[in-house]
């Protein structure tokens, strides 16, 4: 057997007899180290070196010469750290999914954020957990934002400075829990899952992910921050739009999630009605035109998004019939929000497959 036999860390040792190994006290290497000396190797293609070496198992120094030597279960610590790691992960995501039900969304993110931090490629279900949980916990504090901005303006207009002044720290504050939130999720996207996304799919889905974080800070950010964010934002999109573009048909429901939340950041956050409405029309039409090549599996999820871009549209091109002014900030009052669902652009809420 050649000497220059080696193991996968994924192997396992069970049970090799090992003979006339010549002394007392040998032990087990996955490779051979350059300066081995003395070594051998069995007829099982096992290489042994002497008990000082810095190895994976020793034996039981009181065999004699010539007694056989047992390996039982003995799996490199690789593959120890590996089970651990794997548990973990799994728990991880079970409990994700069990604070999900609970409705315990702080606790789904943290949960997420352990999957997310693995430097592998997220499973679809896993992919659509993480964007869940930040979605919601990002969510209600968006419209919080948007209602307390509102009250804060009226009463501002009634001349109340001082109930004013209290609402602004209090806006203020959910500023910056929004702030926490998005840098949080930019940063796992940034330093774990856009580098390892493998396939077209999942390289859409994270950059598009980084531009809504990115818009959502834009939102309530000013000056040059806003600029700031608002650059990173387009920057994110669109290289989703790009490799979409190439990866994905246009009925595919992650390119469609692009296009409207795309055409929402044109039209709230870079106040260009043309260019959202542009944006919005296209990717309708194109996926009309290939309606038919829609597969069963995505047909609900695609058919929701072209809905909501058909809905973004007649609400921006009614606005613009009626020559209202060109400010893009979405409705923000407390009444609103649910009494008029459309008077801010409808945006992609479910994380699509």
């Amino acid at each position: 057997m050649a000497d220059d036999c080696a193991f996968s860390s994924s192997s396992s040792i069970e049970a090799v007899p090992v003979g006339g190994v010549g002394t007392s006290a040998w032990t087990l290497s996955p490779t051979l180290p350059p300066t081995a000396s003395p070594h051998f190797v069995d007829e099982e293609g096992l290489i042994w070196l002497p008990a000082e070496s810095d190895t994976t198992y020793e034996s039981d120094s009181s065999l004699s010469e010539g007694d056989i030597l047992w390996m039982r279960d003995v799996s490199f610590p690789n593959d120890r750290n590996t089970d651990k790691m794997s548990t973990s992960y799994e728990n991880s995501v079970y409990l994700a999914k069990l604070a999900e039900q609970a409705e315990r969304y702080e606790e789904m993110v943290e949960n997420m954020k352990n999957v997310a931090s693995s430097n592998q490629e997220l499973s679809v279900e896993e992919r659509n957990l993480l964007s869940v949980a930040y979605k919601n916990v990002i969510g209600a504090r968006r419209a919080s934002w948007r209602i307390v901005t509102s009250i804060e303006q009226k009463e501002e207009s009634k001349g109340n400075e001082s109930q004013a002044g209290l609402i602004k720290e209090y806006r203020q504050k959910i500023e910056a829990e929004l702030a926490q939130i998005c840098e949080d999720i930019l940063e796992v996207l940034d330093k774990h899952l856009i580098p390892s996304a493998q396939t077209g799919e999942s390289k859409v889905f994270y950059h598009k992910m980084k531009g809504d974080y990115h818009r959502y800070l834009a939102e309530f950010a000013t000056g040059d921050k806003r600029k700031t964010s608002a650059d990173k934002s387009l920057e994110a999109y669109q290289a989703a739009t790009e490799v979409a573009a190439t990866d994905l048909a246009p009925t595919h429901p992650i390119r469609l999630g692009l296009a409207l939340n795309f055409s929402v950041f044109y039209y709230e956050i870079l106040n260009s009605p043309d260019k959202a409405c542009h944006l919005a029309k296209a990717a309708f039409d194109d996926a009309i035109a290939e309606l038919d090549t829609l597969s069963e599996e995505s047909y609900k999820d695609s058919t929701l998004i072209m809905q909501l871009l058909r809905d973004n549209l007649t609400l921006w091109t009614s606005s613009e019939a009626e020559a209202q002014p060109e400010s893009t900030a979405p409705a923000t009052g407390a009444d609103s929000k649910e009494a008029d669902a459309t008077a801010a652009p409808a945006e992609e809420q479910k994380a699509t497959e």
